[in-house]
């Protein structure tokens, strides 16, 4: 991996709240992680899956379309991901309470 990608991650992981990062390969196996193998494995086969169908149900619609990011927030997370040509960036954030 760049230089320029491992400095991206370092501040993608400094940033607040944020509990891990995943890059995984076209295929969805995870390259590079800052979680526990066990976390990787889940998030990386599951996010795969959803985001497949995002992009299946997106092209549907609208077939000259294309899915560019997918954010999901539930009570305890928050995953952004960002897939691109042969890899897909996982961010899991965790939710802070506003008061």
């Amino acid at each position: 991996m760049s230089s320029e990608v491992e400095d991206a991650l370092k501040r993608i992981q400094h940033m607040k709240d944020v509990h891990g990062t995943i890059i995984i390969n076209a295929e969805g196996t995870p390259v590079k992680t800052t979680l526990d193998d066990s976390t990787t494995l889940q998030y990386a086969a599951l996010i795969h899956q959803l985001t497949a169908t995002a992009k299946g149900t997106i092209r549907e619609m609208d077939p000259q379309n294309d899915l560019t990011f997918l954010r999901i927030r539930s009570k305890k997370h928050e995953i952004m991901v960002s897939p691109e040509k042969g890899f897909m960036l996982i961010v899991v954030q965790n939710i802070t309470e506003e008061k």
